[in-house]
């Protein structure tokens, strides 16, 4: 089975939850062996509604339903949707002409949209709306001659996707190693934005240095990184203070993942790993762990976290205490295409998706 993954062939696997061979082991430590468990976790509106958008496409309109580029960031959920009919393609080239087509949530470039257009594809945009206000705004502000300071990763498909919009008056600033070789055109309309799924911490920092060199630099009309990018970092910094060992379920390429594992680290935690799949787990993470902590990204299904939780039951770890600290009831409505039923009525998942998030159900 071949699909993309942040843009390169890759080989996924099978959506069938692994088994690990041996249980992990009930060993003695110090004192009482505990899970603190965060929330927010997993699913956030916008991923919930993309997925929901290759669901109903399937629904109403047969497979194969076309995506570009993996709908959400996780290996699970993408290779679950191949085998309900769903191929993923890396550009619009590779669908046929007349074809439906999902626009994954990361967004894509307006020339993305005209290629899907020149083929005659039938496109739904199932862009996160979070990410398309980053768009609005790339494209207001470039109309306005500013130049746009983009922190981001080089590479990401939402990076592309933004810099598409304003591929003259963009430059990307990687990381705050960065600032100090970043060159801007001699203008005094200067702004800032930043790819949504980033640390917090991370890119108030590059900021902050960008403004040393660049007084005059302009703040966007909101924060970029949205709410439940925050809201994840915030509950994992809650759960490292008191975590021997964090455990972040999510796929490599998951930038709001990888930045979960970095954070627990940067507060408090031991130890942090990330994993796709419960058994993963290393029996000699857990050596001599009283308290482990236990979070996911913003595109991981909460199968995956509770499979987590049975492999440390059999661990020792049967003591499980849910930490809140936030609550999430954003939805966003399904795109037009996708808000009636095959048979044209009107389908109450249109409005908001799943409409409860699967951790608020515990």
């Amino acid at each position: 089975m071949s699909t993309i993954s942040n843009g390169s062939l890759a080989s996924l696997a099978a959506p069938v939850i692994p088994e690990r061979r041996e249980r992990l082991r009930d060993e003695p430590v110090a004192g009482q062996k505990r899970v603190i468990l965060a929330a927010p976790r997993g699913y956030c509106a916008g991923v919930d509604r993309a997925v929901v958008a290759v669901e109903k496409a399937l629904e109403n309109f047969g497979a194969p339903v076309y995506v570009r580029k993996q709908i959400v960031h996780n290996v699970h959920v993408v290779s679950t949707l191949e085998k309900k009919g769903a191929i993923f393609v890396d550009e619009v080239d590779q669908v046929p002409t007349g074809s439906h087509l999902v626009f994954s949530a990361h967004g894509v470039s307006p020339a993305v949209v005209k290629g899907a257009a020149d083929r005659g594809l039938q496109a739904i945009d199932a862009t996160c709306p979070l990410v398309t206000k980053v768009h609005r705004e790339a494209t207001r502000f470039s109309r306005d001659d500013f130049h746009i300071l983009l922190i981001g990763h080089a590479g990401h498909e939402e990076v592309e996707g933004t810099m598409g919009h304003a591929p003259e008056r963009t430059t990307l600033v990687n990381s705050p190693a960065e600032v100090a070789t970043v060159e801007v055109p001699d203008t005094d309309k200067l702004v800032w934005l930043s790819q949504t799924t980033l640390s917090v911490d991370e890119t108030m920092e590059t900021v902050r240095l960008l403004r040393e060199r660049f007084p005059h630099l302009q703040d966007p009309p909101s924060d970029d990184i949205c709410y439940a990018t925050q809201n994840r970092q915030v509950a994992v910094r809650k759960v490292a203070a008191d975590a021997d060992l964090v455990i972040v379920v999510g796929s490599a390429n998951s930038s709001n993942s990888v930045r979960l594992v970095e954070v627990a680290l940067e507060y408090g935690a031991k130890a942090a790993y990330r994993v796709d799949y419960a058994s993963e787990i290393r029996q000699e993470w857990l050596d001599g762990v009283e308290t482990v902590g236990v979070t996911s990204g913003a595109s991981v299904p909460e199968v995956l976290v509770q499979q987590v939780l049975t492999d440390l039951a059999d661990a020792g770890y049967r003591d499980v205490e849910q930490v809140v600290t936030a609550e999430e009831d954003l939805m966003f409505s399904l795109p037009k295409e996708l808000r009636r039923d095959a048979s044209g009525q009107p389908d109450a998942r249109g409005l908001g998706g799943r409409r409860k998030l699967d951790w608020q159900m515990q």
